[in-house]
């Protein structure tokens, strides 16, 4: 090797010919060949937008859990209870990013109709990133919120190791350009389990704040927080929202609390996790074109008065047009997990 020569970290791949791979391996594994494909897409897009630790790599676990029984790839969605704007719905821990993706088309079809729409799905299975449902409610002209629980990982309330799940809310306001709308996408904790998991692989040094070790004691080595506990952001603050995703998806549904899901299932798929999906149209409030002057009036307002400002997912968006023409990066830790899992990427880079 020439002296001065980088060795590449991640290798790149086209976005169709990743979301055709993932696609084709999931159809092997028993899925439809739409649902694969929504998986596949949901999948490869956190890594389009430059979050990888809720994209590709949880192919390998999801296909490990569908051989396994855990996740049912037969799984069929049935409404169970419905209002004209309502609908609670049974997701048989189907494939998790599919099943969200009905449930907010669900919510945003009924608020179609009632100016507002809600869908609460039961038995889901991990979703990968709640960034993809508000955004995709968003992308149709509504404005879309989406939570769910999860299995704990987060320490809160004095105590020291894991009591309740990072629980991640996500909210998008649509913009005069539909394709890029505001979304915010916060788990509860100060930096979310996928997060730490990342800079884990890429040996960094985490912040101080972000978790405790196994002991109960604070910890800036990820591999130490992953054994033991994130925190919950803003002390109380994040604790407390928490506890009100963990209420407003399972307690409403009669579904299963994170304490309940983790006794059955460690792995972090979160079977019998639900999940809340809400739509809102603003035809029916102060009408469609106020809204997107509204926001572009806040926006222009927020960038004389701070510098740099960028909104909720102006990053993503700028890094998926900037990875459309590249290549979608995929570290070459993940292309070796996905090798093993029986999906090469490397013919494809």
């Amino acid at each position: 090797m020439q002296s001065g020569t980088t060795v590449p970290s991640s290798l790149r791949i086209p976005y169709p010919a990743l979301c055709d791979l993932l696609a084709a391996a999931l159809t092997k594994a028993g899925l439809s060949a739409a649902c694969a494909a929504t998986e596949a897409r949901i999948m490869a897009e956190a890594d389009l937008l430059g979050v990888p630790s809720h994209g590709i790599r949880m192919l390998p676990p999801l296909l490990t859990a569908m051989a396994e029984g855990r996740v049912n790839p037969s799984a069929h969605w049935q409404i169970e209870r419905e209002t004209l704007a309502t609908s609670l719905l049974d997701c048989e821990n189907g494939p998790g990013r599919a099943s969200a993706c009905h449930a907010m088309d669900d919510a945003v079809s009924r608020a179609r109709h009632c100016g507002i729409g809600a869908c609460l799905a039961r038995r889901t299975t991990h979703w990968g990133r709640a960034h993809a449902y508000a955004a995709r409610a968003a992308q149709q002209g509504m404005i879309g919120l989406c939570m769910t629980n999860a299995m704990p990982t987060m320490a809160a309330w004095g105590a020291t190791r894991r009591i309740i799940g990072n629980n991640p809310i996500a909210i998008g306001i649509p913009q005069a350009n539909p394709d890029t709308p505001l979304v915010l996408d916060i788990a509860m904790s100060q930096a979310a389990v996928g997060k730490v998991n990342t800079w884990k692989r890429e040996e960094r040094d985490v912040p101080p704040g972000w978790g405790l070790d196994a002991e109960g004691r604070p910890s800036q080595d990820a591999a130490a927080i992953l054994a033991g506990a994130v925190l919950p952001f803003g002390g109380h603050k994040g604790a407390g929202l928490a506890l009100m995703v963990e209420l407003l998806t399972a307690a409403l549904a009669g579904g299963a609390f994170g304490n309940e899901i983790v006794g059955s299932d460690r792995s972090g798929l979160d079977p019998d996790s639900c999940k809340l999906f809400i739509a809102i149209d603003p035809a029916a409030f102060g009408g469609r074109e106020t809204l997107n002057a509204r926001v572009e009036s806040m926006l222009a307002y927020l960038a004389t008065e701070a510098a740099p400002f960028v909104w909720p997912g102006q990053r993503g968006w700028a890094e998926r047009d900037a990875n459309l023409v590249a290549g979608v990066p995929v570290h070459l830790d993940i292309v070796r997990e996905l090798a093993a899992a029986g999906v090469s990427l490397e013919a494809a880079g």
